[in-house]
This record gives structure tokens, C-alpha cells and sequence, in this order.
């Protein structure tokens, strides 16, 4: 957000001299809407890069010491519609060597007219250790919390190897998938402690110099259920000036409650337009 400071001590005379070069007409409602509009630009542009980090392909280590980043949103309305959006998110990465660790977390919350409808939160801890420019092995450790899935806490803890199967300037391509442990509490309070395994896919081709697909597999299967993820987008730089991402997410989950959907499908549309 913007923080406009207006003096109002300015004389008459410095007004007249300063306005040819930076003067910009101030509307009622024009600061909130250019707030708005950075939202929804910077949401988009973040659509956009996610497809694309140099996690994909390039070198395998990250730089060596400690990187990341903090995000945070919040959005409220109130009148004839009240709504609160609280949103949080943090990746935390550290290169020592042939090791990296990386640690990240995300916690979202929403209310329409005072009732929560969305709580959600998802922590994940993952070291990998290479041991070439192809192979290396994972341990890694997770929690997802929701209250309005089947499964409110679903949790795992495993490790295995990795392979990057492909790694070009225009195609990377790498699979893990090992053993663990998973825990999962239902809405209905009833928990489980189960062996579990994991396998997940990362798929990034670069058609050209303005097109390049992604596609995120991943599965945790259990004795209790199988969940799967997959995300696909096709994202492509039109011009110099627009850039679109088309996305479709499907999670899949094998055995919901009673009234809980097998499947739920997002399918996203981002454009930016620039001049």
C-alpha cells in the first residue's frame, strides 16, 4: 500500500512552478482503487513467476547461507457485505554444502458475513542432500490443517532419493517418492497413525521464448486414504507487454466423509497487461 503525504503549507507560487512535470489528478476513491489494483497485480504476477523458479532447473544447491521471505494480506469489508481475508506465508531456505534445508508455512483464513469459510494452514520441513548433479535423497516432514476438508489434520514424516530425470535450459524434470509415517484426524475426531508412502513429480518445458508448460504431481497413500494433486498451467508471454497463465488444479482424495466430494477442481485464468 501507497502512503500519500500532502502538505498543506505548500505556497501558491511552488504549486504553479512544480505541477507541469509531476502533477497527477487526484479523484475521490482513486487511492483505494490503485491499491486494489496492486493487490490483484501483484497476485497475478505471482501466478505467473511460480511456474518458472529456478528450483526447477539450473543448479541443484541453493546459495549457501540463509535466504527466503515473508508475505502477508489482509483484506476487510463491512456494510452491506462483512468480510475478513488473513492471509500468511514464509519460505526459509539454507545452503550448507551439498545440503539444503528449506522450511515454509502458509495460513489462510476468510468470513463472509460472519461466518468462517475458509481455515486453513500447511507447514512443511524438507532437507535434501545431492550427491550428483541427478540424485540426492529428501527427508521431509509435514502438517496440513483444514477445517473444512475430510481430513481436518493430515501429517507425514519420510524420506527417500530423487532423481532429476531431465535437466536442460528448456526441459527439467525430477521425481522422488519414499516411505513414512501419516497421521490424519477426520471431522469427525476419529485419528489414525498409519505407514504411508509418497511420490511426487515436477515437470517444467519450455516451448519457447514465450510459452512454457508446468505440471505438480503429488500422492500420499495410506491404508486409510490416497490423496493425489496435480496442478497444471500453460503459461505464455503474448508480447513485450502481456502475459497470460491458464491453470487447473484437481485434488483427489479416495475416501471423503459423508457429504465430502472425491474431487475438487480450480480452474484459474491470469493476464497481465502492461504499457
Amino acid at each position: 500500500m501507497n502512503n500519500i503525504a500532502k502538505m498543506a503549507s505548500v505556497s501558491a507560487l511552488a504549486l504553479i512552478t512544480a505541477a507541469p512535470v509531476h502533477a497527477q489528478a487526484v479523484l475521490v476513491g482513486t487511492d483505494a482503487l490503485d491499491e486494489r489494483i496492486d493487490d490483484i497485480q501483484s497476485d497475478v504476477e505471482e501466478e505467473l513467476a511460480k511456474g518458472e523458479d529456478d528450483a526447477r532447473f539450473g543448479g541443484n544447491q541453493y546459495a549457501q547461507g540463509w535466504s527466503g521471505g515473508l508475505s502477508l494480506g489482509f483484506a476487510a469489508t463491512s456494510g452491506n457485505t462483512d468480510t475478513a481475508d488473513l492471509s500468511l506465508g514464509g519460505r526459509f531456505r539454507y545452503g550448507a554444502g551439498p545440503w539444503n534445508h528449506t522450511f515454509g508455512f502458509a495460513v489462510e483464513f476468510a468470513d463472509d458475513n460472519g461466518v468462517r469459510n475458509k481455515e486453513e494452514a500447511f507447514v512443511v520441513y524438507d532437507a535434501n542432500r545431492y550427491f550428483s548433479d541427478s540424485f540426492y535423497v529428501f527427508g521431509i516432514g509435514s502438517v496440513h490443517y483444514d477445517a473444512f476438508a475430510t481430513n481436518e489434520y493430515d501429517a507425514f514424516l519420510g524420506f527417500g532419493p530423487g532423481y532429476r530425470v531431465v535437466n536442460t535450459e528448456t526441459v527439467a524434470w525430477r521425481i522422488q517418492a519414499g516411505p513414512g509415517v501419516r497421521y490424519t484426524q477426520n471431522q469427525l475426531g476419529a485419528d489414525a497413525t498409519e505407514f504411508a508412502g509418497m511420490a511426487s513429480s515436477r515437470l517444467y518445458y519450455k516451448l519457447t521464448e514465450m510459452m512454457f508448460l508446468t505440471n505438480d504431481t503429488d500422492v500420499l497413500a495410506s491404508k486409510g486414504s490416497t490423496v493425489v494433486t496435480n496442478d497444471f498451467g500453460v503459461n505464455f508471454k503474448m508480447t513485450d507487454m502481456l502475459s497470460t497463465r491458464l491453470g487447473y488444479r484437481t485434488e483427489y482424495d479416495s475416501d471423503p466423509l459423508p457429504g465430502f466430494k472425491n474431487t475438487d477442481n480450480t480452474l484459474g485464468a491470469s493476464l497481465v497487461y502492461g504499457f
